[in-house]
């Protein structure tokens, strides 16, 4: 399997993650309000927005792996099993670490 196209597509996704990030710190770096009903609003949007941000590092770290395996050669095997991840997995999630069996 060629996964230039997979890598092309990591490193893209991982650009638009980096692209993320850093809208997510401008917003949280933002001054609250002086009205105390807006700063209560603020504070709850900050912990969506930090959240988010988790999850965009998460994604980030995943990205990460994927292509590093690429760069090693052990990308496409299940990290629990050992076993191809599957052509379809990987297109549909690139940064898949498990098989669809094991992922269950």
């Amino acid at each position: 399997m060629n996964y230039d196209e997979l890598k092309a597509e990591l490193e893209e996704r991982r650009a638009q993650m980096h692209a993320r990030l850093s809208s997510i710190k401008r917003d949280v770096t933002q001054e609250h309000s002086g009205d105390s009903a807006e700063q209560a609003q603020e504070r709850e949007n900050d912990e969506v927005v930090d959240a988010i941000g988790n999850e965009t590092r998460q994604s980030l770290h995943d990205i990460q792996v994927a292509l590093d395996k690429i760069a090693e050669g052990t990308y496409g095997e299940c990290e629990k099993c050992g076993e191809d991840i599957g052509e379809g997995r990987l297109q549909v999630l690139p940064e898949a670490a498990l098989c669809v069996k094991c992922a269950e």
